[in-house]
């Protein structure tokens, strides 16, 4: 029979420990044990065969996601809910087929199993179109990026196979100690198992600090920059704050920023979705860019990126996408959340964003859901991503990747920047939706993860904060407060060197989503044959 008591105990001591990474800084490392409680739980059911035993991992799970990200619900009640119990119940599926294996593989094979089915979900996960990849088990490291200097070459899905390695080697550790095995064990194997434990933590760890220590910034250029940090609260700043208002105040920290800067050129960065009255059919005629620009006047050189939602306007007979809406006979719209480039010497450049979230911009199987929008008048929300990443030029012609909010959470997506020649990053966003919560700290420190794989300075301007510096090591150089109008006014390095991540992407991913398969078709043909 299970013992009940013994259960929630290794059931809260998983949540607890699993969630500290992403709510304590410098807490990265527990991840490195953290499944070991959940391993032993699975460890009793064998022997105790209970019913119903999926309850239990669900719960255990259910837990983490509530602890983690129970600030979506500030947001979204429903979809912070929704996304819960969704991505609880997935990753209990995942340890359901892990079970299951166990009835047709024996030793470490089902163990094996594990790992690599939860690291090609991972993967998977980056790339469907309902997509909610927060809680990779690579972003544990996040606040602890001294230990994951390698992720260059791994990309942050080798840091859930380590987290995987380390778990269960420890649990293997204590299974043959706890059953006598280690003891019957000759010499040799009696020290070869915890060593290579004990290579396995210490090398990535002791290798990463080595190579903290010892980088030095790729320096082809600087270019100056001038973060915006606007603060206006986000449900507010739709409905009651006039966009002249927020303009006034957005140029005012600029004009501050500028006092002490004598570049002949500097780039002005503005948060996510600043302004909404601009039209990509003829974009300089926005009252908003209109008042840029004449700021921009003030200081020849310099450029200006700004967040916004934007729309287009389309006169044909037919809709030129299942996104659009029509305003009338042969009229069509469509939306966008984008990121402009403004200058007083050349036509803006644009860049829609790519990574939709869900529910807020992102509409799921358009020509399905699209339809019954319509007929309900339209209430779904149906922006138009950019099919194909792209980078935008400074004047000199410098080239950059410009992530909007979501976007800075996928490691994989963001190499297209390096690749296209991007020479540094900047992030826009507005991360006040979820009020004074770990889902600013963690969207922030996501930023670090994408620095070091790709091994680009970072300049991130979030509406209500955290705006910073982020150099190529993943160290903040600089930062801003939560929810206080202020700016940073500072330069970030160009680098042309392309990391391994950024070059071949996402090894790690791929071979385990083959390991993966291989060993769900072993093990389905198995319980086929049996049948047969």
């Amino acid at each position: 029979m299970m013992n009940n008591k013994l259960a929630v105990i290794l059931v809260l001591l998983f949540a607890v420990l699993m969630s500290l990474p992403w709510l304590v800084p410098h807490m990265g490392w527990v991840a490195l044990f953290a499944f070991v409680p959940l391993l032993c739980l699975d460890r009793l059911a064998d022997f105790a065969r209970p019913k119903r035993f999926f309850l239990w991992y669900f719960a255990a799970f259910l837990l983490w996601n509530a602890a983690t990200t129970f600030w979506v619900c500030n947001a979204t009640v429903g979809g912070g809910i929704a996304a819960m119990v969704v991505n609880a119940s997935i990753m209990s599926v995942i340890w359901l087929l892990f079970r299951l294996s166990k009835k047709k593989f024996s030793g470490i094979v089902p163990y094996i199993f594990l790992a690599v089915l939860w690291i090609a979900w991972e993967r998977t996960f980056f790339n469907t179109q309902i997509s909610w990849p927060w809680l990779t088990l690579g972003n544990a490291f996040a606040r602890t990026t001294t230990l994951v200097q390698w992720y260059e070459v791994t990309g942050v899905l080798g840091g859930s196979l380590w987290i995987w390695g380390v778990n269960l080697g420890l649990f293997a550790l204590m299974v043959n100690l706890s059953n006598g095995n280690f003891a019957s064990w000759n010499l040799r194997c009696r020290i070869a198992l915890p060593l290579l434990l004990g290579l396995f933590i210490l090398v990535p760890a002791v290798g990463s600090e080595l190579r903290y220590s010892t980088y030095t910034e790729d320096n082809c250029g600087t270019v100056n920059v001038v973060v915006g940090q606007t603060n206006f609260d986000p449900y507010q700043k739709y409905t009651s704050v006039t966009q002249t208002r927020q303009n006034a105040a957005l140029l005012e920290q600029f004009a501050k920023g500028m006092e002490n800067n004598s570049s002949a050129s500097t780039l002005l960065i503005a948060p996510e979705s600043f302004t909404a009255d601009v039209c990509i059919n003829d974009v300089n005629s926005g009252p908003s860019v209109q008042t840029f620009l004449s700021f921009l006047e003030n200081y020849p050189g310099s450029e200006m990126l700004i967040g916004a939602s934007t729309y287009e306007m389309f006169y044909r007979n037919s809709a030129p996408s299942p996104l659009a809406r029509s305003f009338g006979p042969g009229r069509w719209y469509e939306t966008h959340n984008s990121a402009l480039l403004l200058s007083n010497t050349r036509e803006p450049q644009i860049y829609h964003k790519s990574k939709l979230v869900v529910g807020t911009e992102l509409m799921p199987f358009p020509r399905i859901l699209a339809p019954i929008d319509d007929a309900l008048g339209g209430v779904l929300a149906r922006c138009v991503p950019q099919k194909e990443i792209s980078v935008m030029h400074l004047q000199d012609n410098t080239p950059f990747g410009c992530a909007i909010c979501y976007e800075s959470v996928y490691g994989d997506f963001c190499t297209g920047y390096a690749r296209k020649g991007a020479q540094f990053l900047a992030v826009i966003t507005n991360d006040g939706w979820w009020g004074d919560t770990p889902g600013y700290r963690q969207h922030f420190s996501y930023s670090r993860l994408r620095a070091i794989e790709l091994r680009r300075d970072i300049a991130r301007s979030a509406n209500t904060g955290i705006s910073a510096i982020i150099n190529q090591r993943g160290d903040v150089v600089e930062e801003t407060g939560w929810w206080v109008p202020d700016y940073i006014s500072s330069s970030v390095n160009c680098s042309q060197k392309i990391t391994p991540f950024a070059r071949w992407g996402d090894v790690t991913g791929r071979v385990c989503s083959l390991a993966a398969l291989l060993l769900l078709a072993l093990l389905l043909c198995r319980f086929l044959i049996r049948k047969g």
